[in-house]
């Protein structure tokens, strides 16, 4: 028989390997920042190992709630049906060309038929995305009473219960004038907003259950004027002092609206997480009112902190941080949202090779 190389995760480990994998295969692992998952690759329930793992999974079911601990079952069996229940915190995933298995260890590295000596795998990922814990097991159910002998063991998912972890972000105050704010508001208010999609694979996309907001692209020059001059001023300089980079381009002037009505939100991201929004480096959110309840920033990758800033105020964070922004319950709250980039970044988004 023909000895093969199996990748092991080592706890610690960033899952970004299998994040960036998931995303053609229709399911953003990004979302599951703040909770515990596990990923469980069963390839088939046709052989006796993966029959195993899913007759142990189905007898936790009850552990699975998508509030501390989620589950995604990796098949790479193109028969297999399996209905995901994403309001418990269930998925399950074609794996067509085992990219995610190999992530996983649980297909061979060398480029074997997909399913020869395939092993089942559990890694167990922790809410900051770094690889918790991982096992293999057998045709045995018993075999996999261990992993969940392993959950039930763990703390509740939030950093703060032994160690804060400070997510890195910015606090700028006073970018805006209150009047300013005001304008800004008017100006969304007076012209023509529209729903705010997001992109996968590229392409963007409507998923009220993902995201919900709408957006004005503000056009008045003299008011992008002062919005650049502000920006020059106050955020540049801190973002080349703290981060060493130097920032030269501006994305988009956005003002949003997450209203209460709508039940607005936006669910676990990264903003640089495709290849058209690659050359972004730093998102800011302006304040532009306080009359709201919820829609708070989230970093749930760090911590379950939740942000909110005075009127004028601004947060700054690398595009590559896994943030949401939580449920508004009452009123609208509004944010000018732009993104910042360097000449890299630049280059990037032109389809310019970057030395």
């Amino acid at each position: 028989m023909a000895s093969h190389t199996y990748r092991q995760p080592t706890a610690g480990q960033a899952f970004v390997d299998i994040v960036e994998g998931s995303h053609r295969h229709g399911l953003t692992l990004d979302r599951f920042a703040g909770k515990y998952l596990v990923i469980c690759c069963f390839g088939s329930s046709q052989i006796r190992p993966g029959r195993a793992a899913l007759d142990a999974f189905r007898g936790h079911e009850s552990v699975f709630n998508d509030a501390t601990v989620s589950f995604v079952g990796i098949t790479v069996d193109p028969g297999e049906r399996f209905e995901s229940r994403s309001q418990s915190g269930i998925h399950f995933l074609l794996d067509r060309d085992g990219e995610i298995s190999r992530h996983c260890g649980a297909a061979p590295i060398e480029a074997v038929p997909l399913g020869t000596q395939y092993r089942v795998t559990w890694t167990i990922v922790d809410p900051s995305l770094h690889v918790l814990a991982h096992f293999h097991t057998g045709a045995d159910v018993a075999e996999c009473e261990a992993i969940f002998a392993f959950l039930t063991g763990l703390p509740v998912p939030d950093p703060f219960t032994s160690c804060e972890i400070p997510a890195p972000i910015l606090v700028l105050p006073r970018l805006f004038e209150p009047e300013f704010c005001a304008s800004l508001i008017g100006l969304y208010e007076q012209g023509h907003p529209r729903d705010s999609g997001f992109m996968r694979n590229n392409v963007e996309m409507f998923d009220y259950s993902f995201k919900r907001r709408r957006d004005y692209f503000v056009d008045d020059e003299a008011v992008k004027q002062i919005i650049l001059r502000r920006i020059s001023m106050c955020v540049i300089p801190e973002i080349r002092k703290l981060f060493f980079m130097k920032i030269t381009r501006i994305e988009r002037y956005l003002v949003g609206c997450y209203a209460a009505e709508d039940e607005a939100h936006f669910r676990p991201h990264r903003d640089n997480g495709q290849a058209v929004t690659a050359h972004r480096r730093f998102a800011l959110s302006v304040a532009l009112n306080e009359d709201f309840d919820g829609g708070e920033l989230l970093f749930p990758e760090y911590n379950q902190r939740r942000h909110r800033v005075p009127r004028g105020w601004g947060i700054v964070f690398p595009c590559a941080v896994v943030h949401a922004v939580t449920r508004v319950t009452r009123g609208c709250r509004y944010a000018f949202l732009p993104f910042l980039f360097d000449e890299v970044g630049a280059k990037i988004k032109a389809g310019m090779p970057v030395e």
